[in-house]
């Protein structure tokens, strides 16, 4: 069994830049609570305590309540390096006091229509990370169970590269399984799509201004040119089959560093009304089933249109920088969409087409792309 990052990395000297300016990253922090019967200390200094992370063990159905019973009873769930937790069940959740910014298991539930995705919910207040749960307990969870979080203090991001989310963010990781090894690096694709649609269909439906969120390849997610999310996918091998687990991390309520959803939302209208965790993670479950069968039985061809149209890059003029024996030779090229391994396609001012792979040296993709001639 091996891991295999659905982002790409290349170990390479090329570089490249924009020829126009282009957006900048965010990172998340971390907030307080007060204590009380029994209930959950989030206080950044005691995020590493040794404190065990309550894991609430939800289901939609009776079939679904009755899997989190047998987890429960089994013990099954567990945190790597041995981090303590204890799990309860949904019915349970009354019995704690856990502050209105918590988490509601039933609005998400009754909001949500999937036949597969999202039915099987662990929630948890305080969690290192919410991706470590759905992959370290992969195959003691139903494809499809998701994993939320109120607050986690050790979120998995590209490279490795550590994230830290308050209360406000939406954390949240699932499960799939698929069988074709060359459509893997595609799936975090789709779960962008369907980020983005699911918070298009929400203020369609509540009557929100629209907010244009876009995709910046690979997995990131922008809002008037900031960063307010972020998709990691990975992957093992196993069974001949690859166990994916896709996280996702939204600002839906917290306007530090940078700025959220409901920010913007604020300033274009005249109500109070807000976008809610649970709404949100519910609409995407709703829209990814959908793009996800799409994807499975017609290819990411069909969904290629709309991914375009949601995407920053259409068009975008950068410079590649390539070691030619002792020189630095640049080249003009200009972005035309996605390769079908899931790579930048792109057009050189030469007419060359050639694909354009990250070099894993850089935080932003776009500071570090190796170009590579198309026959």
């Amino acid at each position: 069994m091996w891991l295999c990052q659905s982002i790409f990395c290349m170990l390479v000297s090329s570089r490249f830049r924009l020829l126009s300016p282009h957006i900048s990253f965010s990172v998340l922090s971390l907030k307080n609570h007060t204590p009380s019967r029994l209930s959950f200390s989030v206080a950044a200094s005691a995020m590493e305590t040794s404190s065990p992370s309550a894991l609430f063990l939800c289901g939609k159905s009776s079939s679904e309540t009755e899997i989190a019973k047998s987890l429960k009873i089994n013990n099954a769930l567990k945190l790597p390096n041995g981090g303590e937790v204890s799990t309860h069940l949904q019915s349970e959740i009354s019995n704690f006091q856990l502050g209105e910014e918590a988490f509601n298991v039933n609005l998400f539930l009754n909001s949500l229509s999937t036949n597969r995705f999202g039915r099987n919910l662990i929630w948890s207040p305080r969690l290192p990370s919410t991706h470590d749960v759905v992959s370290h307990n992969f195959c003691e969870l139903p494809i499809g169970a998701a994993c939320v979080a109120d607050v986690q203090f050790k979120g998995r991001g590209r490279s490795k590269n550590a994230w830290e989310s308050p209360r406000g963010c939406l954390m949240f990781s699932f499960t799939l399984e698929m069988e074709d090894g060359k459509i893997v690096p595609l799936v975090q694709y789709v779960v962008s799509l369907a980020l983005t649609e699911a918070i298009k269909d929400i203020c369609d439906r509540e009557g929100f201004p629209c907010l244009d969120v876009r995709i910046k390849w690979p997995n990131d997610l922008y809002l008037n040119g900031l960063k307010v999310g972020g998709i990691l996918c990975t992957s093992t091998y196993k069974s001949k089959k690859f166990n994916v687990s896709s996280g996702v991390g939204l600002n839906v309520d917290n306007e530090k560093p940078t700025t959220c959803l409901n920010a913007v939302l604020k300033e274009l209208s005249t109500t109070s009304n807000k976008f809610r965790r649970e709404d949100i993670m519910a609409a995407f479950f709703n829209k990814f089933e959908m793009l996800y069968d799409i994807f499975l039985n017609q290819g990411f061809q069909t969904l290629e249109e709309l991914y375009y149209r949601t995407w920053l890059h259409s068009g975008q003029r950068v410079i590649v920088q390539e070691k030619n024996e002792d020189r630095i030779v640049e080249n003009v090229v200009t972005i035309q969409g996605l390769t079908s391994s899931g790579y930048l396609l792109a057009i050189g001012d030469d007419y060359q087409m050639c694909e354009l792979h990250p070099d894993g040296n850089s935080f932003d993709f776009f500071k570090g792309l190796v170009r590579r001639k198309l026959e």
